[in-house]
């Protein structure tokens, strides 16, 4: 199959089974380096002791999802405003 051919049928699919091609093509392009895969393990390790140690608290993640689609909601506002 040729990438041109795979294209028409890639966007042939539902929107969503479009989203979650591009998103596993994406995916596969990011290969870290070893010293940003250390910083993320770093990041990581940082932030799950935070949680066990209780300085910081988890929300549940609807409640998470709700806020930040506000806030890209009044990003995208903000930018269409003369």
């Amino acid at each position: 199959m040729s990438t041109k051919d795979l294209m028409v049928e890639v966007l042939r699919l539902p929107r969503t089974e479009r989203a979650r091609v591009a998103e596993e093509i994406l995916s596969s392009l990011e290969e870290p380096t070893g010293e940003v895969a250390v910083a993320w393990v770093k990041e990581i390790e940082r932030r799950s002791q935070e949680i066990a140690d209780g300085r910081v608290q988890t929300v549940p993640w609807e409640t998470a999802r709700t806020e930040i689609l506000s806030e890209i909601g009044q990003r995208r506002a903000g930018r269409s405003s003369p």
